[in-house]
């Protein structure tokens, strides 16, 4: 009997000490995940400023708008949205250490709602660029802005998804900002233009839109977006040659899979008339593989290809049409707001 009620006692013991440690170990996964939040904010929130936006409306009359900004150069440049400073010039940038600068707007694309202001400080923490490239489904994630005027406010959550498409527009120019990130961290207005930053403190996004509860768009820091806000800070504008169709992406046959060695194209939906597309002879059902001799898989590499350096000059536009593919020579005009 003793032997049982021994065998009982260790049984008891061992369960005891299976709760014990399962609760520690959930303890300490609490721990690490705030650690990692507080973490990102007391690194990134130094970096993002609350906008109080001044614009001039019809008959002359003053209104103010808000916003955010991600600093990222030491001597005040700063990462926006471009539909917080649209129609502005200027306004007051505030800190969570409660100074307070003059900023104007350096440029504006609101085609890629990317925006780069000025703040007149010469000694400011500049946040860390990542690449947004580089995350996955289910990575976390922290928002820092000014949703409702609230300064530094700090939410968390994951990835949601990735490649999501946001609709943008320019005067009669409209656009569609690929790879967007989704994200369920909380935002709200005010947090447009603030910072969407990786578990070591890397801003990856911008914030730029509340699609729905739960559901928070960004636009991503990435090549395509880093050469928009460095054109941007050179030369207040960002130029883009035009071609002229709609289309998307669309998967190759496999023997093309292989001779070619990319899955999918560009497929031509719509070409616009008189453009340079049109003038070329590009028709709907071809499906653009290759622009300038750069691969061309999906919408976003047709657009990234679509650089000022293009407007005006002969470019080779490699197609599939009729299971065959050849090469026509389009001129891309600008993209015109």
């Amino acid at each position: 009997m003793h032997g049982v009620h021994f065998i009982e006692h260790v049984r008891e013991n061992s369960a005891a000490g299976d709760e014990a440690r399962a609760a520690v170990a959930e303890s300490e996964a609490l721990d690490a995940y705030s650690t990692i939040v507080a973490s990102v904010a007391d690194r990134v929130a130094p970096s993002v400023t609350s906008l109080r936006v001044a614009r001039r409306m019809r008959g002359g009359r003053q209104a103010e708008g808000a916003g955010s900004a991600v600093i990222i150069t030491p001597d005040g440049f700063a990462l926006t949205s471009a539909h917080v400073v649209q129609g502005a010039s200027g306004g007051t940038a505030s800190f969570t250490d409660g100074r307070d600068f003059a900023f104007h707007v350096v440029g504006s694309d609101p085609l890629s709602d990317l925006a780069v202001v000025r703040v007149a400080a010469s000694d400011l923490a500049p946040a860390e660029l990542g690449d947004a490239d580089r995350l996955r489904v289910g990575q976390l994630v922290v928002a820092i802005g000014n949703p409702l005027g609230f300064a530094g406010s700090v939410t968390a959550g994951v990835v949601s998804a990735l490649g999501r498409s946001l609709p943008t527009r320019a005067g009669s120019a409209s656009r569609i900002v690929e790879n967007v990130i989704q994200t369920d961290a909380a935002l709200n207005p005010g947090n447009s233009g603030g910072a969407l930053a990786d578990s070591r403190g890397r801003v990856v996004g911008i914030n730029t839109a509340v699609a729905g509860v739960g559901l928070g768009l960004a636009v991503p820091i990435n090549r395509t977006t880093g050469r928009i806000f460095t054109t941007l800070m050179r030369e207040g504008r960002f130029r883009r040659a035009y071609l002229g169709i709609a289309g998307g992406r669309r998967p190759l046959p496999p023997r093309l899979v292989q001779t070619l060695g990319r899955r999918a194209g560009v497929e031509v939906v719509e070409v616009v008339d008189g453009s340079p597309a049109a003038g070329a002879g590009l028709r709907r059902g071809d499906v653009i593989v290759e622009l300038g001799g750069e691969p061309v898989e999906g919408v976003g590499d047709l657009q990234r290809l679509m650089a000022a350096e293009l407007i005006g000059r002969s470019v080779a536009v490699r197609v599939l049409r009729g299971g065959e593919t050849i090469s026509v020579a389009a001129t891309p005009s600008e993209l015109a707001g």
